[in-house]
C-alpha cells in the first residue's frame, strides 16, 4: 500500500507523460501539429458516432483518450535497460511482452513498459516501447568492440535520478517534492542532444552497419524518437495529414480498416533530418546530419485471444507478399484477405477470438432455476441486458508494424539481421525480471470483469453500485 504522503504511481506516471509530451513538442514542433490533427479527428468521429461516444464513456475509456500516448526509446547496454526497468517501476509500469525485431532486419529486441491493471490503465495508459541494441549482430568484430567501448563510457541517468530511484525502492514511494524532482531528472534521460559523442568517421562506420546502431551508440542518451497519440479513425487522420502540413508514410501498418478495429494500426510522418556536431569538429559538418525522430499516430482496437491472433498472423503473412509490389494496391489486397476475419463484436466474442470486459448495467435478481455456472449466468444476463460486453483495448504492439515504422524512417535499404535467433532470456536477464505475458493479462482482465459483474448483480458485493449504460 502507498503511504498517504507518497504520490501514487498513476499520478507520477501522468506527470511524467505530460512533461515528456511538453518536451517533445518543443523539440519537434510538428508533434504539436499532430496533436491538433488527432484531437480534431477524434472530436469529429465522436460527433458522427454518438454510440461510440456512449460506449467509450460507459467503459470508462473516454477520459483517457486525450492523454493517451506511447513513446519509443532505444538503449545500448543491459545495464541501461536494467536501470530503466527500475525507473519505470516507480511509475507503476512493468515490462510486458517480448518483441524480436531482428527477424525483420532491425538489430534490437524489445519490451513495452506499461501499467497492467484496469484502474491504472483507465487513469493513464502511458507506454514506452523500449529496445535493447543487440551488439552481437554487428558483424565487424572491431566495430562491435568499438561500439561497446563507446557505450561503456556514458551514463544516461543523472546522479540525482539514481538517488531518487533508490529512495523509492527503500521506502516504497516519493513525496511531492521528490516526485517533482524525479520527473525533472528522468526527463533528462530522454532529451535530444545535437552533439554526438563520436567523430564523424565512427558515426559513418556504425551507420553503414545499420542506421539504428549509429542512433543508439553515438549520443549521450536514448532520446525519445517519437510520441504517439491515439486516434479513433486513422484512415481519416492519414487523409488529413497533408492539410496540416504533414506528409504521411505511404501505407498504414497493421490490419485493414474494419467495422470492429482489431489490435493496432499505425502511420507516421518522415523522420527529421537534423544537423549534428561531431567530436573534433570546429563547426557543424555540412554532411553531419542524423535521421531518427518522427511523428506517429495509432488507432487501437480490440485485444485478440491466442486463436484470434493466430488467425490475424496467418492473414497478415498472406498479405505481406503484396507489400512493395507496385502492380498491386496493398491496402486493397489486405482488405480482401482479411474478409475471412469476423467483423462484428458478437461473433468475435462467441468464437472467443477477442477479449471483452463485462460490466453490470442494472440490478437483477437471479431466479431459482437460473443457471448456476458462471458462464451460463453471464450469457443469460447478456441476453436480458443486465450485462454488456465492451471490447478490451489492445495495449501492446506488433513486431511487424514496429519494424515497418522503423524501416520507413531509417531507410528501407537497412536489413540483414533476419537470421538472428530471438533471445527473450537475454532481455529478461538485462531487465532483472521476467516480462509479463500479454495474453495472460488480457485473460485476467476479462475474468476479473466477469466476477465483478456477477457479484454486483447477484448481491455478493455489498459495496457494489450499479453502473449506468
Amino acid at each position: 500500500m502507498i503511504a498517504a504522503h507518497f504520490v501514487p504511481p498513476g499520478a507520477l506516471r501522468s506527470r511524467f507523460a505530460a512533461a515528456m509530451s511538453d518536451m517533445y513538442q518543443r523539440e519537434v514542433p510538428q508533434y504539436g501539429t499532430l496533436l491538433e490533427l488527432v484531437a480534431d479527428i477524434n472530436e469529429q468521429t465522436l460527433t458522427e458516432n454518438p454510440e461510440l461516444r456512449q460506449r467509450l464513456a460507459g467503459a470508462n475509456e473516454l477520459a483517457r483518450l486525450s492523454v493517451e500516448r506511447h513513446g519509443a526509446i532505444r538503449v545500448g547496454t543491459a545495464a541501461e535497460l536494467g536501470m530503466l526497468a527500475r525507473l519505470f517501476a516507480v511509475m507503476g509500469m512493468a515490462p510486458v511482452g517480448y518483441y524480436d525485431l531482428a527477424a525483420a532486419g532491425v538489430p534490437v529486441h524489445s519490451t513495452a513498459f506499461r501499467p497492467v491493471d484496469s484502474e491504472a490503465l483507465a487513469a493513464n495508459p502511458f507506454r514506452l516501447f523500449t529496445s535493447l541494441l543487440r551488439l552481437e549482430l554487428i558483424e565487424d568484430r572491431a566495430l562491435r568492440e568499438r561500439a561497446a567501448a563507446i557505450l561503456a563510457e556514458r551514463d544516461i541517468f543523472t546522479p540525482r535520478l539514481r538517488e531518487l530511484i533508490e529512495r523509492f525502492e527503500a521506502v516504497g514511494g516519493l513525496t511531492e517534492d521528490e516526485a517533482d524532482a524525479f520527473v525533472a531528472e528522468a526527463i533528462e534521460t530522454f532529451r535530444w542532444h545535437d552533439e554526438a559523442t563520436v567523430d564523424y568517421a565512427t558515426y559513418q562506420a556504425l551507420a553503414a552497419e545499420h542506421r539504428l546502431i549509429a542512433d543508439v551508440v553515438c549520443f549521450r542518451g536514448p532520446h525519445i524518437n517519437h510520441l504517439t497519440p491515439r486516434t479513433l479513425d486513422i484512415d481519416a487522420a492519414q487523409v488529413a495529414m497533408p492539410a496540416y502540413g504533414i506528409t504521411p508514410k505511404a501505407i498504414i501498418e497493421g490490419p485493414p480498416r474494419r467495422e470492429v478495429p482489431i489490435l493496432l494500426r499505425q502511420t507516421s510522418f518522415k523522420a527529421l533530418e537534423e544537423p549534428i556536431r561531431f567530436t573534433g569538429d570546429t563547426e557543424t559538418d555540412a554532411q553531419g546530419r542524423h535521421t531518427a525522430r518522427f511523428g506517429e499516430i495509432e488507432q487501437r482496437g480490440i485485444a485478440l485471444t491466442p486463436d484470434g491472433r493466430a488467425l490475424y498472423d496467418r492473414l497478415l503473412a498472406a498479405a505481406q507478399t503484396y507489400k512493395g509490389d507496385a502492380s498491386v494496391d496493398y491496402q486493397d489486397a489486405l482488405t480482401g484477405i482479411f474478409e475471412e476475419f469476423p467483423d462484428d463484436l458478437e461473433t468475435l466474442r462467441r468464437r472467443e477470438l477477442a477479449y471483452f470486459r463485462y460490466r453490470a448495467v442494472g440490478q437483477s435478481s437471479i431466479a431459482a432455476d437460473a443457471p448456476t455456472d458462471d458462464a451460463s449466468a453471464i450469457e443469460a444476463l447478456l441476453a436480458s441486458g443486465h450485462i454488456v460486453a465492451d471490447p478490451i483495448v489492445y495495449e501492446d504492439f506488433l513486431p511487424v508494424s514496429a519494424a515497418g515504422i522503423f524501416q520507413s524512417n531509417l531507410g528501407s535499404d537497412d536489413a540483414g539481421q533476419g537470421a538472428a535467433a530471438a533471445s527473450q532470456e537475454a532481455l529478461e536477464a538485462a531487465l532483472g525480471r521476467s516480462v509479463a505475458e500479454p495474453f495472460a493479462l488480457y485473460a485476467e482482465l476479462e475474468a476479473e470483469s466477469k466476477r465483478s459483474a456477477l457479484d454486483q448483480l447477484m448481491g455478493n458485493d455489498a459495496q457494489a453500485t450499479p453502473s449506468s449504460a
